[in-house]
């Protein structure tokens, strides 16, 4: 667990130590960090498509990843919206990265380009798959990750430039507080969904304690409670990842707090570039030790929960 950690925090780490002071590579670095965005989206469609069984798997369980997406996403929404009123944290006009929209109807835009990326991904996903097999899914993985520590080397650079000290970037309350408030919310949520679920208190704890770690609740949970169980995790925790895409255009320009926190254990990878793109490198920080702290908390938890 903390191997996967540090491999996607030291792209970042090597960006912040190289000093970049010619503006046109800056302007380079910043729509490379937008198009990676699109290029990381578009490969995770295709990744999505590879699932075995999607369409059933999504018919099955359907019912029940609703409902716990349901409740998690109430609860975690109020409670963020509650830390956002109380921080006032905002993303300033002067650290959002330029061509980052600024209207609600230009966010709604971007987020409804980035649904569609991902749709499009899903698309060519199935068509290519039809012809190369398992292996186009498997390389798109990899070729995901590797876009992705790419990007967060590219955002260090950003960072560097920004004026920003490390130890602003490593040590941030705004962060601690966001990661315990959606944590607190997200293990309320497992308590209230577990009678709906027709799972105990400690089940439905395990069930909301993946925090957006798709990949993570769905093995672990599906080792412990079967298949059925494991895959409603994956496609809570996924749902969480695809609404955050839609979100954070949409409010983290008045509401920081909830667009970064909802994102949960994503915040320090897939959806931070979005969140990037759309608060500025200012936000980075925040995200980076958010996702951090969910990251470490979220195995640990879940096995405990599973073995009450």
């Amino acid at each position: 667990m903390l191997t996967g950690l540090l491999i996607v925090l030291l792209p970042l780490l090597l960006g912040y130590l190289v000093p970049v002071r010619h503006a046109g590579l800056l302007g380079l670095i910043n729509r490379g960090v937008n198009a990676s965005v699109y290029a990381i989206l578009l490969l995770m469609g295709v990744s999505l498509a590879g699932l075995e069984d999607l369409a059933s798997q999504l018919s099955r369980m359907g019912g029940q990843a609703l409902a716990l997406f349901a409740v998690t996403g109430a609860c975690n929404l109020l409670a963020l919206w509650w830390l956002s009123r109380r921080l006032g944290l905002s993303a300033g006009t002067s650290t959002v990265v330029a061509g980052a929209p600024t209207s609600k109807l230009a966010a709604l835009g971007g987020s409804l380009a980035l649904l569609g990326v991902v749709i499009l991904g899903v698309a060519a996903g199935l068509v290519a798959g039809a012809w190369l097999g398992e292996a186009l899914f498997r390389q798109a993985e990899t070729l995901a990750e590797w876009v992705l520590y790419a990007l967060l080397a590219l955002i260090g650079c950003q960072l560097r430039n920004s004026g920003m000290p490390l130890r602003q970037i490593l040590l941030n309350r705004f962060g601690l507080a966001i990661a315990t408030t959606l944590a607190a919310s997200s293990l309320l949520a497992g308590l209230l969904a577990a009678p709906l679920l027709g799972l105990s208190w400690s089940e439905g704890l395990a069930m909301a304690a993946g925090f957006g770690w798709y990949s993570l609740s769905a093995i672990l949970i599906g080792d412990q409670l079967g298949p059925l169980l494991g895959g409603v995790a994956f496609f809570n925790d996924l749902a969480r990842e695809l609404l955050a895409f839609l979100l954070i255009p949409l409010l983290i320009r008045r509401h920081a707090a909830l667009a970064i926190g909802y994102g949960g254990a994503t915040s320090m990878d897939f959806t931070l570039p979005v969140i990037q793109q759309h608060g500025g490198v200012a936000c980075v920080p925040i995200a980076v030790v958010s996702g951090f702290i969910l990251s470490l908390l979220s195995p640990p938890l879940i096995l405990f929960f599973l073995s009450l």
